[in-house]
């Protein structure tokens, strides 16, 4: 049986940001629980969370915060699992805040971070990490890839004709 995805967030305003990535797993076939807890709100929450999450059935964690943005570390801390972090554009500082507290993890408790809002970036990565370890997902991701390149090779010779 295939491993699960959770998407935790931190509050439900990230959803919108967090849609893309629901959407990309489901078109993987990945089985997805999306939650909400808090960093700073719900701490115990997050931790009994993350501290089961492994023997729940999920492969990967996904969390999505804004401003302070300590959601993907404090679930990283207490799980082996790999977690992902997507820094969410929600302050001021047009989501950099949350860059930098997702990305700055002490040693020893790694999180892998991508773009400021880059939700669908996030569940590739964890239809990657599944991947190595369910072939049927290798093999979904080989036609994701294909079909990506099949795409801008159109593009090129629409350009090419217009010009």
């Amino acid at each position: 049986m295939s491993k699960k995805v959770a998407i935790i967030m931190g509050s439900d305003s990230d959803l919108p940001v967090l849609k893309p990535a629901i959407e990309r797993l489901k078109s993987f076939g990945v089985e997805t629980e999306v939650r909400i807890m808090s960093a700073h709100r719900t701490p115990a929450a997050a931790a009994e969370f993350s501290a089961n999450a492994a023997k729940n059935g999920f492969g990967v964690i996904i969390a999505a915060a804004g401003k302070a943005a300590h959601l993907a570390g404090a679930l990283a801390a207490n799980t082996t699992l790999p977690v992902i972090g997507i820094p969410v554009k929600s302050s001021t500082l047009d989501g950099l805040d949350a860059l930098l507290s997702t990305v700055q993890m002490p040693k020893g408790i790694p999180v892998a971070t991508v773009a400021i809002d880059g939700a669908d970036n996030a569940a590739i990565l964890a239809v990657q990490m599944l991947a190595l370890s369910d072939a049927d997902l290798a093999d979904a991701l080989l036609r994701f890839k294909e079909k990506m390149a099949e795409e801008v090779a159109e593009k090129d010779r629409r350009l090419a004709e217009s010009l």
